[in-house]
Parts: structure tokens; sequence; C-alpha cells
């Protein structure tokens, strides 16, 4: 299977709800996650507790999508524009929209970096 074969499959899932299946079925035990901010986080075990915190941090989800997906085979690496509309807990609703670069290891995501405007730097 291409890695943008694998890409499409993994925003099917998470745009279908299962997000943390597709994490738990395209993510590599050691990936390292870097935010649009620079904060690095390590393991499959450290961004399974982070995804779980942020799921339960939403109070209502009200859309998203995937606009593109990509890749470069021989590299193998793939990008996703996506977006997601949402309400948290805090009553604060935010239309978040971020483009991801995955490094993939055999079947599995190794390294993912995301861009996106983190806002104002408090």
């Amino acid at each position: 299977m291409s890695y943008l074969a694998k890409a499409k499959e993994l925003y099917s899932m998470i745009d279908q709800g299962q997000i943390m299946d597709a994490f738990e079925k395209f993510y590599h035990n050691d990936i390292e996650m870097i935010e649009a901010t620079g904060e690095v986080r390590k393991g499959k075990d450290y961004n399974r507790e982070f995804e779980t915190k942020f799921m339960s941090s939403i109070q209502e989800m009200h859309g998203g999508g995937t606009d593109r997906i990509t890749a470069n085979e021989e590299d193998k690496t793939t990008m996703v524009s996506s977006w997601m509309d949402v309400t948290f807990k805090d009553g604060n609703r935010v239309k978040m929209e971020e483009v991801a670069v995955q490094y993939w290891q055999d079947d599995l995501i190794i390294k993912e970096r995301f861009y996106y405007n983190p806002g104002p730097m408090m």
C-alpha cells in the first residue's frame, strides 16, 4: 500500500470519529510529535495520553475534514491539510486549521510535525 493510501485511510478514520483507533493503527511506538510552538512529545504512550486529554476537553464537535493529502513516496513522507470546528468545555469555540507532515517508517508514522497559527504568545 502506498504512503498516500495509508494517509488517506488514516484521515478517513479520523473524519469518521475513529481518532484513537487511527492513532493505534498508524503510529509507531517511538512516535515524535512536534507542535507549531516547538513543543516535542516523544513516545506513543505519552502522545496517547495527550490525545485522550485533548479529546476529553471537547464539549461539541461542529465539523471537520481533510482539505488535501499528498505524498512523496520516495521520501516516505505525507502532508495533510485538515480542519476542525469545536467548542471546548470552557465554552470557547474554535475553528482549527493545520498542516501535518508525517514521516513514515515502514507502515507507521515515526515523526509528525504540525504547522498552524498557535495564536498570540502570552
